[in-house]
């Protein structure tokens, strides 16, 4: 989460804050035949369609995101 201002039309500043675009998903993983239930970010998405589940696991749970 990033903090920031919302700047009306005279110049007045607000706080407000930036939060991350997290989503609740479902996954199928076929080597188990299983679903996975993550919560994540549009962009990890993305990743996940992208590099395919199984590897998306293994990168979170190296980084510490994701407990197996």
């Amino acid at each position: 989460m990033i903090s920031g201002h919302n700047v009306s039309h005279s110049n007045i500043k607000t706080k407000r804050k930036f939060h991350a675009n997290l989503q609740d998903k479902k996954f199928f993983n076929p080597e188990t035949g299983d679903w996975i239930k993550l919560r994540v970010s549009a962009a990890g998405i993305r990743t996940v369609n992208k590099i395919g589940l199984a590897e998306a696991l293994k990168r979170a749970s190296e980084k510490g995101y994701y407990k197996a």
